[in-house]
């Protein structure tokens, strides 16, 4: 065998990897380069049942097939560069405009076209014992979907012994550019071949970021209390939401989900300035996930934790800048418990 047949032998191997983490308490978490995505994460019940508690699928070739749908999924995956939609792929940066990749309409959505979902994300370091982790990083070219800058990301998911999954990540640039990194699970408390319906969902927002019929921000910020949007007491899963609520930046919960089918609770906890929930996506009818599940638009809910959408032409948000020199970082923690 060739060097170059031998490297490209690896190379296939490495993709076609499934990482697997597990805790003293018998938790699992599945994670692969591809998208650096979250397969499976199984999560025990006061039974001591495992519970897989995202969608995903059986294969890489099914996660590299789904970027083919008209509705891409994302599931499990890290997004990037910048998360959510930018309104017409256009954002002015040092007095100088960029026209980003138009994917979504007339936006840019998710990082553009070719995205950090879909690429083969090098795997740095894998811990195994007490809090289990793995480490991947990425190296986004200057000009990639043309954001400016050689942006260097790196994330860590850990799987502590209080089952938490902890996403911890950091980016430097070459020089100044935007960056919204987030991820993409789907989540299901009852399992992934089940709907989200009966489940109970809080969110610890006051407000939320007005958007116009194609999702994006009007630049208002609006408050919850008498709107579809006041999830600040339990109600069940909403049947069709795609939206950012504006949480404050302290060490509170600021979303939580539970099912009184499994008596699973998840607490979701971030540095961000925002959640974005969304729910009754467009799966398509053909999309089947990890052993044969049909998934559909209540298949699960993404809590994806993040900067405003559309942030970078709207100076009242909060800034998404990463200047040369500068560190990017953020950690958000999903918090599971058995009831």
């Amino acid at each position: 065998m060739s060097a170059s047949e031998n490297n490209l032998s690896h190379l296939d191997s490495v993709v076609s990897s499934f990482y697997e983490l597990t805790n003293k308490n018998g938790a699992k978490l599945s994670v692969i380069p591809f998208g650096a995505t979250v397969t499976a994460l199984k999560i025990p019940t006061k039974n001591n049942e495992l519970v897989d508690v995202v969608l995903g699928f059986d294969t890489v070739e099914g996660y590299e097939k789904s970027f083919q749908l008209e509705g891409k999924p994302y599931l499990g995956a890290t997004v990037g560069r910048y998360a959510g939609r930018i309104s017409e792929g256009k954002f002015e940066l040092n007095g100088k405009t960029y026209q980003l990749a138009i994917n979504n309409g007339v936006n840019s959505l998710h990082g553009g076209i070719d995205n950090f979902s879909q690429k083969i994300w090098n795997v740095d370091a894998v811990t195994t014992g007490e809090n289990p982790s793995i480490t991947l990083s990425y190296v986004s070219t200057a000009n990639e979907e043309n954001y400016p800058g050689e942006l260097s990301v790196s994330l860590t998911y850990t799987l502590s012994e209080e089952n938490e999954l902890i996403l911890e990540y950091k980016a430097t640039t070459t020089e100044d550019t935007i960056i919204n990194l987030t991820h993409h699970s789907y989540f299901n408390l009852d399992g992934h071949q089940s709907d989200v319906s009966n489940q109970d969902l809080v969110v610890h927002a006051q407000k939320v970021v007005e958007t116009r019929e194609d999702c994006i921000p009007t630049g208002n910020i609006l408050e919850v209390a008498n709107t579809f949007f006041d999830y600040r007491t339990a109600k069940k899963c909403p049947q069709n939401i795609d939206n950012t609520f504006v949480v404050e930046n302290n060490d509170e919960v600021k979303a939580t989900l539970f099912s009184p089918k499994t008596n699973l609770k998840m607490d979701v906890y971030t540095d961000q300035p925002g959640v974005h929930i969304y729910v009754g996506g467009n799966c398509g009818p053909d999309l089947k996930g990890k052993e044969n599940a049909s998934y559909h638009a209540l298949s699960g809910i993404c809590f994806e934790t993040q900067n405003f959408p559309d942030a970078p032409n709207h100076a009242n948000f909060p800034s998404s800048v990463l200047k040369k020199g500068d560190i990017y970082t953020q950690k958000t923690t999903y918090k599971f418990e058995a009831l």
